[in-house]
């Protein structure tokens, strides 16, 4: 729950705007209503206090003309449709440092259905065309206040050449199973070895909430669930002592959960870091106790010049390995997406 909410001046003119407004009342949080459409009143002394001023705060704003033009999003997605930008959770090795600008305030769009209708451009005839809508933000996170998510799996459950990806560290998905997504929704959890998700994971539901909360949606209706198409979304792979054990088990907790027949495919991301993330979460967590050693770590750069701090070429064949190995050990007929 945030502490501040705020709507913007043109958020309540939108008719789903309006919607925000009585779900956010609804939960008992008094709403300021902005004179303008600028959000102030986040910065603190210093960067840590900015950050606890922002992240505790929602701010409900429409989307700028320039979310209309999609970005690619390989290897996930086809295209990435943002419902909101800004997390409420405080993972420690948070991929969104740097890479939004300011203080990381929750911004959710009130103009979420002219947003979802815009994606229709870039469907390509022939072949399904997937939109991911968990690039800068956990949807299920604020979807208690939004509606966000819910809006964005009925629309694409109308749409029979697209698919719907989204991935969260949370478990609430009640309002979630009865949904008329027609399988054209892939609902993923992000998971992690329990040190990880226990030292590094902040504010998130814990592992084995996560776990049943996948089991859930994956169960067919008659069972009780919501029969989605789903997902595990590995991620950060790290090599943390005795890295093996620990996903070992969290395969096989993974494996007793989904002890059925359903539609599954995994993701394995290991961990990775820029110069320009690394610095804002040592401000953000300046006692972290994640592992930031550059000597250790082969560099990566991409085609527009950036660095990226990645594993070792040794160590990630040996990671890569181990995990297709165990996958398919346990769901031989879950691909694997990709490995990266």
């Amino acid at each position: 729950m945030p502490k501040r909410v705020v709507f913007t001046p043109d958020t309540l003119q939108q008719p789903f705007g309006q919607q925000m407004f009585e779900r956010v009342k609804a939960h008992g949080l008094e709403v300021e209503k902005l004179k303008s459409n600028r959000i102030t009143g986040l910065r603190g002394a210093d960067e840590r206090e900015t950050y606890r001023n922002a992240k505790n705060t929602l701010a409900v704003v429409c989307a700028p003309p320039s979310a209309l033009r999609l970005q690619p999003t390989p290897p996930s997605a086809d295209w990435q449709m943002n419902l909101a930008e800004g997390c409420p959770a405080h993972c420690q090795y948070c991929y969104l440092a740097g890479s939004l600008a300011g203080p990381p305030v929750v911004r959710a769009y009130a103009n979420l259905p002219e947003l979802l209708q815009n994606t229709a451009r870039y469907e390509q005839p022939g072949r399904v065309t997937s939109f991911e809508v968990s690039c800068y933000t956990d949807v299920l996170g604020i979807e208690h206040l939004t509606g966000g998510l819910e809006e964005c799996i009925r629309y694409y459950g109308t749409r029979e050449g697209a698919q719907l990806r989204f991935v969260s560290k949370y478990d609430r998905v009640d309002s979630l199973l009865g949904l008329p997504h027609h399988g054209r929704t892939r609902a993923r959890v992000s998971l992690n070895a329990e040190p990880v998700a226990r030292r590094l994971e902040g504010g998130t539901a814990s592992v084995e909430a996560r776990l049943q909360a996948l089991r859930r949606l994956a169960l067919p209706r008659e069972q009780g669930g919501g029969g989605y198409p789903v997902g595990v979304v590995l991620a950060p792979i790290m090599q943390i002592p005795n890295w093996r054990e620990h996903y070992l088990d969290l395969l096989d907790r993974i494996a007793g959960a989904l002890d059925f027949p359903c539609d599954l495919t995994v993701e394995f991301i290991t961990h990775r870091f820029t110069p320009g993330s690394k610095d804002v979460l040592l401000q953000w967590y300046p006692n972290t106790s994640l592992d930031f050693d550059e000597a250790t770590r082969a560099v990566k750069r991409n085609k527009f010049g950036g660095t990226k701090y990645v594993y070792q070429p040794d160590d990630m064949r040996t990671m890569k390995q181990f995990f297709y190995q165990e996958w398919q050990k346990r769901f031989p007929s879950a691909p694997v997406q990709y490995w990266t």
